[in-house]
């Protein structure tokens, strides 16, 4: 007789949605940055870049075994993204003579309204219960 492993589990709902979006944001954000800085780009560039999406997939790995910590940084991530999008937004109705780069538009488009919607369920009650891993 042999032993099987059971399939892995996948997490609840809630953590699977706000690890998915850390994901694609992390890769959404790398691809759009080096698109945008084209071929001529030099070591140090690209590896800021990918330092930058690589940050966000590691809170999505974090959230997606529901580490406490990464809820945290998602909430905060998540606040500063709308306020600074926001910002970005007042400057542009006010005519300010400003040029954004395709990968800040195409960001912001995807990440203002899952961001709003992210916070508000990062901060229900359920996420508390669900996030609840400590970091070590």
């Amino acid at each position: 007789m042999t032993s099987t492993n059971p399939p892995p589990r996948l997490p609840p709902r809630g953590a699977l949605i706000s690890a998915a979006f850390f994901f694609v944001s992390g890769i959404l954000d790398s691809v759009l940055n080096l698109l945008h800085v084209g071929n001529g780009v030099d070591f140090t560039t690209a590896w800021t870049i990918v330092g930058r999406g690589l940050m966000s997939v590691i809170v999505g790995y974090g959230l997606w075994h529901r580490v406490a910590l990464c809820r945290s940084i998602a909430l905060i991530y998540c606040l500063a993204s709308v306020v600074t999008y926001s910002a970005a937004l007042a400057l542009a109705f006010s005519r300010q003579p400003l040029h954004f780069p395709p990968a800040v538009v195409v960001g912001s488009a995807f990440e203002v309204p899952s961001c709003v919607v992210l916070f508000m369920y990062l901060r229900s009650r359920e996420a508390a219960t669900l996030f609840v891993r400590p970091l070590f």
